[in-house]
């Protein structure tokens, strides 16, 4: 029996599939903690691999290279340093696992299996992976452990067997999605499983972006006496040894370390819409991005963000007029681009506009008007951004927010054009937000100015397409702060519209908001990924069929 030991935690950002790489990380995390003298190094869900590998751990191959890194991390481990907690998924008696595995003395010492595989929202566990069997806690350094991963805590079943089967000490393995508010609902539910149990418990949890998913780390340590000692940063890779001690009881405390400061609720918004862009781009190997500059509220927040997890010499803005352009427009855009420091070309769109015009007049007995004229402007737009992304290699972004794409309010193939959107998951009001908020901060380590990143004038003038003249965006929406309250209601809560219309909402207006919402579907199915920052995202959190006759008068 031992009275201490040092357990390092490593909040890493792995890369989906490279193997290699990911073992690479692991080593250098391992090395720092012998260097800081751990006992232990603690890592994250199904790291060697990254997490979530989907249906690539249904392919015998990529499971051999799995098996070929861990057994190179365990061979490492005979050197007498730090034991490593691995995630890994990992074939046993013909089943597939999520497993957490103990690498010791140059072998892989035990292994333990995930029980509880989530199957809503963006996981889809059950699918790929076999349900482990209730794990008692494995000993390792004198100590048992006990390791339940990830959604094994969310519910207490597992938690109680390791407690009752003599479990010291709980260490939770995590690949838990970024959610607005989830840290604090996290630290709720460790400290539930604290004090059902009465064993302290390590959070450690992944870092970075895949696909649509951000990680935001933010690890922590939970004591018996409910104290949080130890709290690590949010977005960003660490490794932090923590101390611990037997007390005068028998059980485990962990001695206070660093205290990393949350960030606040709009900033923890932007830090993952960096984050999530940065990786996409970089893990996807893009040399850099471009966007339409347009002079709106929506492309100079998206051409901030591009910047501040870029650099402005990785940014590209094109600004392309049409003769509805007002020249307000141009001297905003021009101004948001020489802010945050990038080139902003001009191509304009109006010989384009002619000869689409000339084209298909014989067939429209004469010129296109309407929404039909307005979406072969938003096309041509599109035709000229994606010559440029061929010719440059560099990622189109789209522009779009959460309000405009809840309601069709995009068009398909022209704004909707692109690789990836920033604001996918963003309501309008909350892009005002942002905007406002980031021409006042800038957190540390973000590669765009310190000072404003976009005029005034661009927040506080109406939102416009201005594809026709005169247009404003409530000539077609309610305004933005009832859509988005409306909106709210329908897509995050799944509420019916009675129950929206006893919040003090107008009825006709949800009818209208229930029934575009319902209608835009098959546009949400075509569009780019973006990053995911409610609990409700298009995509699958939400999944509901194109074709579907269940209307507001139910």
């Amino acid at each position: 029996m031992t009275d201490t030991l040092s357990i390092a935690i490593a909040q890493l950002n792995p890369v989906m599939g490279d193997m290699p790489g990911n073992l690479a990380k692991l080593r250098a995390a391992r090395a720092q903690a012998a260097a800081e003298g751990a006992d232990l190094l603690v890592t994250t869900e199904l790291v060697i691999c990254g997490y979530p590998p989907e249906d690539l751990v249904l392919k015998p191959f990529f499971l051999d290279r799995v098996a070929e890194a861990v057994h190179a991390l365990a061979a490492d481990t005979a050197d007498g340093g730090p034991a490593v907690l691995l995630g890994a998924p990992w074939r046993d008696g013909g089943k597939l696992h999520n497993a957490l595995l103990v690498l010791d003395g140059g072998a892989i010492a035990g292994a333990r299996y995930k029980v509880d595989l989530p199957n809503y929202g963006v996981f889809d566990e059950k699918r790929v992976f076999q349900p482990g069997p209730m794990p008692g806690p494995i000993e390792v350094r004198g100590v048992r452990l006990g390791v339940p991963i990830c959604e094994d805590i969310w519910t207490p079943d597992v938690v109680e067997c390791i407690h009752e089967t003599g479990g010291e000490l709980l260490v939770v393995p995590n690949g838990s999605p970024f959610e607005a508010g989830k840290t604090d609902v996290r630290l709720q539910l460790a400290l539930s499983r604290v004090v059902e149990s009465g064993l302290p418990l390590i959070y450690a949890n992944q870092v970075g972006g895949q696909d649509e998913l951000v990680f935001d780390g933010a690890s922590f340590v939970v004591n018996r006496d409910r104290t949080v000692p130890v709290l690590l940063p949010g977005f960003r890779e660490a490794v932090v040894t923590t101390h611990w001690q037997r007390e005068a009881d028998g059980g485990w405390a962990c001695a206070p370390g660093p205290q990393a400061q949350p960030p606040a609720d709009l900033e923890e918004i932007w830090l993952a819409m960096v984050t999530g862009l940065r990786d996409y781009v970089d893990k996807n190997g893009f040399p850099g991005v471009l966007l339409g500059l347009s002079g709106g509220i929506d492309s100079a927040l998206t051409a901030a963000c591009a910047v501040d997890a870029l650099g402005p010499d990785r940014v590209r803005c094109v600004m392309l007029p049409s003769p509805y352009t007002s020249d307000h427009s141009l001297e905003d855009a021009a101004a948001a681009a020489e802010m945050l420091g990038v080139v902003c070309d001009t191509v304009s769109i109006e010989p384009a506009m002619d000869a689409f015009g000339r084209m298909l007049a014989p067939a429209f007995d004469g010129p296109p008007q309407g929404v039909t004229a307005e979406n072969i402007q938003s096309r041509a737009r599109a035709i000229v951004l994606m010559g440029l992304s061929n010719a440059t290699g560099s990622m189109l972004l789209t522009t779009g927010n959460k309000s405009e794409m809840s309601v069709g309010y995009a068009t398909l193939y022209g704004d909707m054009s692109g690789g990836y959107s920033v604001l996918k998951d963003v309501y309008k009001t909350t892009v005002f937000a942002l905007s406002r908020w980031r021409n006042q901060h800038r957190p540390d380590g973000l590669k765009g100015p310190a000072g404003r990143i976009m005029p005034e004038r661009i927040i506080t003038k109406p939102p416009s397409a201005e594809l026709r003249p005169d247009q404003k965006d409530e000539d077609s929406l309610p305004p933005y702060d009832v859509l988005d309250a409306i909106l709210a209601c329908l897509v995050e809560e799944d509420l019916g519209v009675p129950d929206i219309v006893a919040r003090g909402h107008d009825q006709a207006t949800v009818s209208r908001v229930w029934t575009l919402l319902d209608r835009a579907e098959y546009k949400r199915r075509q569009a780019p990924p973006g990053v995911k920052l409610t609990g409700r995202s298009f995509g699958r959190d939400r999944r509901y069929p194109i074709t579907n006759r269940m209307t507001s008068a139910y």
